[in-house]
């Protein structure tokens, strides 16, 4: 037999016997009568006891009532206090925040943009850490890990927000072009000397999107001939001519401008770099985290925007 109490039960008995009778048990808990009385007799009928003398004059508490609801009563409310501390924790932008962002494109981007939401809310403590994890740094007490993805985003049990979307395209020095020739095919670049990564995107072949089909890619091991999680050393192995390489759009503007780098147009477009937020719930988002992932939204939107116009 199981003898465990219900809660609920519980409190509806500590309801009836605080207010001396079912009907104002029954609206201050806002439910009907009949589920009041019948909680009180199931509560009773679990226990064997008689917690309730009824009478169609007045209710009083047996002894087994009264001590039931001696103890009972503090524990409840004790009960409540703390779900009204943990609401009220959810929903104040305060307390700790633990986020992890990739160790070289995050700061880039995002280091400001951090900056200026602790200056918005003095009374969130960021502790920011840089690395590679991405998904995995969730399972270390991480509220937020900021990840860059290129092309389809793996499944995993966390919640994804993207962000922000980054162009990107094949870029290669004149030098490189004069010695090897334009590729004007993806394919090229299976023996076509490349830059890639050693496991930042997971080291994973190039992709390139698909023209007439909505989040398809095609892939391409590339012929990597130098790899670096850096995307400043990437940058610089291009304009020396060390190989073809895929780089975001914005930081190339100016080697473009200056000669230094040349756009490789192929038949598909190399696909772009999606920043996203991950978290492990999004039913119960506390209000400080959500804050941050639309703050960096926002942020990011807008300097999109400036970059398209410049």
């Amino acid at each position: 037999m199981n003898n465990k109490m219900d809660l609920n039960g519980l409190r509806i008995f500590v309801s009836v016997a605080s207010h001396g009778s079912f009907i104002a048990a029954a609206k201050a808990l806002e439910m009907p009568s009949s589920n009041v009385s019948r909680a009180v007799s199931q509560l009773e009928q679990k226990l064997g006891l008689r917690l309730l003398k009824r009478s169609t004059r007045q209710l009083k508490l047996t002894e087994a009532g009264q001590l039931l609801y001696s103890r009972s009563r503090p524990m409840l409310e004790t009960v409540e206090e703390t779900q009204a501390e943990l609401t009220s924790q959810q929903a104040l932008l305060k307390g700790p925040l633990r986020v992890c962002i990739p160790n070289e494109i995050g700061p880039a981007l995002l280091a400001t943009i951090f900056a200026e939401f602790a200056l918005k809310h003095p009374e969130i403590e960021m502790s920011c850490t840089t690395n590679l994890l991405g998904l995995d740094s969730l399972q270390d007490g991480i509220d937020l890990a900021v990840i860059v993805s290129r092309g389809q985003l793996d499944d995993s049990n966390y919640i994804a927000r993207q962000v922000a979307t980054i162009p990107c395209f094949v870029v290669a020095s004149p030098a490189l072009i004069a010695r090897c020739g334009m590729p004007t095919k993806t394919s090229q670049l299976e023996t076509l000397p490349c830059i890639t990564t050693v496991s930042a995107l997971k080291g994973a072949p190039w992709q390139f999107a698909m023209h007439k089909a909505k989040n398809r890619f095609k892939t391409v091991n590339v012929n990597a001939v130098y790899r670096a999680n850096s995307g400043e050393m990437a940058y610089a192995a291009a304009v020396a001519g060390v190989g073809f390489a895929i780089l975001s759009r914005h930081p190339c503007k100016s080697a473009i401008e200056a000669g230094q780098l040349v756009e490789v147009e192929l038949e598909h477009a190399a696909a772009p770099l999606h920043l996203f937020a991950l978290y492990s719930s999004r039913e119960y988002l506390p209000a400080k985290t959500r804050a941050l992932v639309e703050f960096i939204q926002q942020k990011m939107q807008v300097s999109a925007i400036a970059h398209t116009q410049n």
